[in-house]
């Protein structure tokens, strides 16, 4: 099989758009530096990297017959919006666990940013105290087979639509997807930077990019501070993805790349180089990152740039994933 053989229900306005960032390229006077925006991908709540993962998911959905899209995520989680958004579109009923992953104080973390969104869209929210984990949870085992009790058909969606047999054809594509932009732009990006922490972001990546004949590299950013399972799950999944796309040979282990040094102490709190980051590129680019994910990635980029560890001649794609809305929970750090 190929990519071209799984259904795909189309939720994006097309391919998502790749602009330089010359000012910030300027500035860290090194390599050059392109954005690709699956933050304005969609027209749906925003969009985001799980809007593209969700044109896979939502075929297997409907052959099922479901009703209710079932998903989990940290209170200000950017996947459970996006998973509100597609159910609004397709008339269908979101219940979205929402986990206490990060240990954040602010007074309004949920009441403002993703999870606001996700209640005008009509989910079902249910606030559930547990830690941050990117594996199977309970609450989420649970609101499954509440609905199935109740005789609902609910189609389960694990955290980041990751660790789903179809979770990393979303970025598989977008793999193919980035090559013809290349043809058309007549650029080839060596080093793709993308934030890391369920996985199949970067996994669908790494298993799009090893069926091309052009080697580069996919450059993972670790914000979940879990750097092993972290690197596990992308492999996990990379490898599967690669199977089921018909890759036809193994995965070598230098394909599978995911940094630390950028995560801090625990997922979905900001550091000194996190907000330095956001600042920097809000100022020099117009471009909004946010505190979670986009702001440890392009802190992670700007360092890999400045020390050389990306080479001068080098062209970068950034890859901004979305998760703006999240700001709003994070303002007291910006006063």
């Amino acid at each position: 099989m190929s990519i071209d053989d799984f259904e795909r229900y189309p939720l994006l306005f097309g391919p998502s758009p790749v602009h330089p960032l010359d000012r910030l390229s300027d500035h860290l006077g090194g390599a050059r530096v392109w954005a690709k925006r699956e933050d304005c991908n969609s027209g749906l709540a925003f969009g985001g990297n799980k809007t593209r993962k969700l044109e896979y998911l939502i075929p297997d959905a409907l052959a099922q017959g479901a009703d209710t899209l079932v998903t989990i995520g940290g209170v200000q989680s950017n996947h459970t919006r996006q998973v509100a958004a597609v159910a609004a579109r397709l008339g269908l009923k979101a219940v979205l666990v929402q986990e206490s992953w990060v240990d954040w104080p602010d007074a309004v973390n949920d009441k403002v940013g993703n999870i606001l969104l996700s209640r005008l869209m009509g989910a079902d929210v249910r606030l559930v105290e547990a830690g941050f984990g990117i594996g199977f949870k309970e609450s989420w085992q649970a609101a499954l087979e509440d609905i199935a009790a109740a005789g609902g058909r609910p189609y389960a969606i694990p955290a980041g639509a990751s660790d789903h047999r179809l979770g990393g054809l979303g970025f598989a594509s977008w793999a193919y997807e980035v090559q013809r932009q290349e043809q058309e732009l007549g650029v080839f990006f060596d080093t793709v930077v993308v934030c890391s922490v369920t996985g199949s972001t970067q996994a669908g990546m790494i298993a799009g990019f090893a069926g091309q004949d052009r080697p580069r590299r996919v450059l993972g950013i670790d914000a979940s501070a879990r750097l092993a399972e972290t690197r596990a799950q992308v492999e996990k999944i990379a490898r599967a993805t690669a199977e089921l796309i018909g890759l036809g040979r193994d995965l070598g282990d230098d394909e599978i790349t995911v940094l630390e040094g950028w995560a801090g102490d625990a997922y979905g709190v900001p550091v000194r180089s996190t907000l330095d980051a956001i600042r920097l590129t809000g100022r020099l680019e117009g471009v909004i990152l946010d505190p979670v994910y986009e702001g440890k990635s392009m802190a992670g980029l700007i360092d890999l740039v400045r020390r050389g560890d990306i080479p001068a001649d080098a062209n970068v794609l950034y890859v901004h994933l979305g998760g703006q809305p999240a700001l709003n929970a994070y303002s007291g750090v910006f006063r």
